[in-house]
């Protein structure tokens, strides 16, 4: 028996910090972006333990250990992305998430097992099932908001989860690495702190709103392979949904590309210590933030298409400026603290790429997910996200393996952003050449900004 789904309230003028008032919007919100936090703080302090404390563990390699952490997290989404879009669309998404977040909380007492008797493969384990547990929260985390909010609302509505994730990406790795610093003797707090989160996220769940499944009668295909290949042709009957979820893969390559390399990009390239490490991701994650918020403003609370353009277009400035300004950074025979790195007027430069590079992005990805939401059959728009999913973890996993053969051909990491910024403004030719209503809204917002 299908239910009726429920009604978006007839579109008003609003703000879109409005809605963190509102029961429809507000117990998600905070859902989703304590699950973030507690997906990044664990990944951050086992990485940084078994990096630094390696001896604690037995049978870890702390030179690959990173690389492990990472790939076992990617993994699920690869494998489960397809069935976890059925589900959505076959339950009742505020009850999956509240299931979702039940997982977690057990999820966190093995990973408290693991911290304490200091078990890698344990903890890897646990990595493996958090990577799960976000697999399957996405696709119903996705599909909820354009059953709870208008056609109006969904750009400030993606832009709160947009801005509340990457924040809690970057407040999840400091804290992740401070923790890891701070209880090394005594990993156990980390469990536990990851255990409260976990507990917080499904106290917040137990309030999100009922969602009705738009299909209670779908029968799930267990087989991925088979579903991926289904929901990407479902996908594909629409270009312009198929080409949306292309963009934002590709940001998603563009975002791991960036963060995988700052970590060498201070050291090697700006000859900075841990500070301005810190520095960089704080300016990335915010500006994504900032700039996802800044889309409801520049759309006056529309879906405004012709975001995209401009944000792709900023993302290649600033990139290719980011090549310039990082080539020919001097070496003081140390590593800079964060006063002297920030003494340099050229390291400014730098920051204020970093920033509108970061800002681009946040206003090139929330129209695009808006977009998705709103052109997709309610029937089928949990499937059709987990395949986008799928497509975002595979330019992740592209990403770093191209970054792996630029860099080993000899290329510097400045070289490796300015040919980012190439490949980018690429991007943005594909995406206007197959989807022309982006630039054409782009030039119809370009002449409401001249003339409002």
């Amino acid at each position: 028996m299908r239910h009726p789904l429920p009604t978006p309230p007839t579109p008003v003028p609003r703000r879109q910090f409005a809605l963190l008032g509102e029961r429809r919007f507000a117990p998600f919100f905070a859902t989703q972006a304590l699950g973030a936090l507690n997906d990044n703080l664990f990944k951050i302090a086992f990485t940084s333990l078994v990096t630094y404390q390696a001896s604690k563990f037995s049978g870890v390699d702390p030179a690959s250990a990173a690389f492990i952490i990472s790939a076992i997290f990617i993994l699920p989404f690869l494998l489960f992305s397809a069935t976890s879009g059925q589900i959505a669309d076959k339950l009742d998404r505020a009850a999956l998430m509240r299931l979702v977040k039940m997982l977690e909380v057990g999820i966190m007492v093995l990973g408290l097992a693991g911290f304490w008797w200091h078990d890698a493969w344990v903890l890897y384990g646990v990595t493996f099932l958090m990577g799960l547990h976000s697999t399957l929260f996405g696709p119903a985390k996705y599909a909820y908001l354009p059953q709870h909010l208008n056609e109006g609302e969904l750009i400030g509505g993606n832009a709160l989860v947009q801005m509340a994730t990457f924040v809690s990406i970057l407040i999840g790795t400091i804290a992740g690495g401070e923790l890891a610093r701070v209880a090394a003797d005594s990993a156990w707090v980390i469990g536990l702190v990851c255990l409260v989160l976990a507990f917080a996220g499904l106290a917040c769940a137990w309030r999100i709103p009922a969602s009705p499944a738009p299909e209670p009668d779908l029968r799930i295909n267990w087989n991925p392979v088979s579903e991926t290949w289904r929901n990407l042709r479902l996908a594909a009957v629409d270009r312009r949904v198929l080409m949306a979820m292309i963009g934002i893969s590709w940001l998603w390559f563009v975002g791991a590309t960036l963060l995988a390399s700052f970590f060498n990009f201070a050291r090697d390239v700006l000859f900075a210590g841990p500070s301005v490490l810190t520095l960089l991701l704080t300016m990335f994650s915010v500006g994504v933030g900032l700039g996802a918020l800044l889309c409801e403003r520049f759309s006056r609370g529309r879906m405004e298409l012709g975001l995209v353009p401009a944000g792709a277009l900023g993302m290649t400035v600033f990139l290719a400026d980011l090549y310039f300004a990082s080539r020919h950074a001097t070496n003081p025979g140390h590593l800079r603290g964060l006063a002297e790195f920030l003494r340099d007027p050229g390291h400014w430069r730098i920051l204020a790429d970093l920033w509108l590079l970061s800002m681009s992005a946040g206003l090139f990805s929330v129209p695009l997910y808006a977009f998705i939401q709103s052109r997709c059959k309610p029937s089928h728009r949990a499937r059709i996200i987990a395949a986008n999913n799928i497509l975002n973890a595979l330019f992740m996993v592209a990403s770093a393996l191209a970054a792996m053969v630029i860099l080993g051909a000899g290329v510097s990491l400045p070289g490796l952003y300015g040919l980012t910024a190439v490949a980018n403004l690429a991007m943005a030719v594909l995406l206007c050449a197959s989807v022309p209503e982006f630039w054409t809204r782009f030039l119809a917002w370009c002449r409401m900004r001249k003339n409002p």
